[in-house]
């Protein structure tokens, strides 16, 4: 029954994509969602108009599609209009990133293991000082100690990696 709009569907289509085999492909997968609602059981007062609707909004889904795709091949953007990766992703950056988180951790494991244990259960695991004296068997007294002496280890390893970087920076004006 539907076959008999098949040409009449593939003219419009053709009329609005300007590419035969373009509408060609619309008008089968138009068909296809059509018939496929007749085999679920539904009932097709209209099968013309379903089978527009079902065009124009597949023309839609495509016009869509192709206004996201649409961009300029990346050969062709200047190396200084191209889009930069963000800081943070730049392999100088990722580098420094480790290093510093190396200097960090370096400091926090050169803390006696007691000490070490608590200041991670605080900075890390959010422990109240209560939670982590009942965890650890020793006095809030002794945690606010471990905490404090590992806040300094890494304020001193953050010290540190300023003097490197002023350094750093001086030898470089040079």
């Amino acid at each position: 029954m539907l076959e008999r709009y098949y040409r009449e569907l593939l003219n419009f289509l053709h009329r609005q994509v300007s590419d035969r085999d373009t509408a060609a492909d619309l008008a089968q997968e138009s068909y296809a969602r059509v018939l496929a609602v007749q085999h679920a059981g539904r009932d097709v007062l209209d099968g013309r108009a379903l089978l527009y609707r079902t065009a124009r909004n597949l023309l839609v889904d495509q016009h869509r599609r192709n206004a996201v795709r649409r961009h300029e091949p990346l050969d062709a953007i200047t190396e200084a209009d191209q889009p930069h990766a963000l800081a943070h992703l730049q392999p100088e950056n990722v580098l420094a990133s480790q290093q510093v988180q190396r200097a960090y951790i370096g400091a926090i494991e050169s803390l006696p293991p007691r000490c070490r244990e608590a200041f991670v259960l605080h900075v890390f695991d959010e422990l109240t000082h209560a939670q982590i004296a009942r965890h650890m068997g020793i006095s809030v007294s002794m945690v606010e100690k471990h905490v404090v002496r590992g806040m300094l280890a890494c304020k001193s390893c953050e010290r540190s990696l300023h003097a490197q970087d002023d350094l750093g920076l001086r030898r470089s004006a040079r």
